[in-house]
């Protein structure tokens, strides 16, 4: 039998994807929402200019893996230390590379407002709309893989929260898969590589392989399908709004929800 918290997170669990189930037809199947007008602007900016944005954001990762190890050797730590403490320099050491690149070789741009106000209710929309998508998508893919005798098994971070015992490291990690994580990954892949691609290559190009690389990222075939298709929900949401503080505040959201059902116990 399942706990009360358990039970109570699936009811609204449940509750959010009826809801997801309205937005996805009011806002992205309905005829109102085909005939809605893209308001994501163009990225003037070179080809050598984009490429140094790339090369700062690893650079910048790197370097924050680099200052994590070099923190560890002289303050040795167990093995869930020390892949939390990493995750967060690699995420930090990338939103610095694209804070020097914003600071220092792209002034002339547009006043960076990351999560203005209106970005708050669009991206609770495109969180909700996520969940039913990203539900089907992963049940079909488990099948899949499950047919092919794949190991499924959950993503290092996921096992990291439900195993660790110290409240220091789940909020550590916690804290950075709904704040740290989500602005570094949605400010590389959809404010970077989609808009790049954007108006650059075919609409399906664009989509997909930012998406693809974002999976990639996360290094775990099991949810790779069901990333890649996050990914793209992300982009058109980034598309639809021309607002990156939508995605940034839905993939916070989505990551928060899955942190919760982990904690209360429910397999994901």
């Amino acid at each position: 039998m399942p706990s009360s918290a358990t039970s109570t997170v699936l009811a609204i669990e449940f509750v959010l994807l009826l809801g997801g189930l309205v937005l996805l037809w009011r806002q992205g199947l309905g005829p109102d929402a085909r005939s809605k007008p893209a308001l994501l602007p163009a990225w003037d900016v070179s080809l050598s200019d984009f490429f140094l944005f790339i090369w700062l954001v690893i650079l910048g990762g790197l370097a924050g893996e680099y200052s994590v190890g070099l923190y560890l050797k002289y303050h040795p730590s167990d093995t869930t230390h020390q892949l939390i403490l990493g995750t967060a320099g690699l995420h930090g050491g990338m939103l610095l590379g694209m804070a020097v690149y914003r600071f220092t070789f792209a002034r002339a741009q547009a006043r960076l407002v990351l999560v203005p106000p209106e970005a708050l209710a669009s991206g609770v929309a495109t969180f909700l709309i996520s969940l039913p998508v990203l539900t089907a998508v992963s049940l079909v893919w488990q099948f899949l893989l499950k047919l092919v005798h794949y190991p499924i098994k959950p993503q290092d971070s996921i096992e990291l929260l439900r195993h660790t015992d110290s409240l220091g490291l789940k909020v550590t990690l916690v804290s950075v898969a709904i704040l740290v994580a989500p602005i570094s990954e949605e400010l590389i892949f959809r404010a970077g590589f989609f808009r790049y691609l954007r108006t650059r290559s075919k609409r399906w190009i664009a989509l997909l392989l930012p998406a693809v690389l974002f999976a990639m990222l996360h290094l775990d075939v099991g949810s790779f399908i069901p990333l890649v298709t996050l990914a793209v929900v992300f982009a058109l949401a980034y598309e639809r709004t021309g607002n990156i503080g939508t995605t940034i505040v839905a993939h916070a959201l989505f990551n928060l929800n899955a942190a919760l059902l982990v904690l209360a116990g429910v397999d994901t």
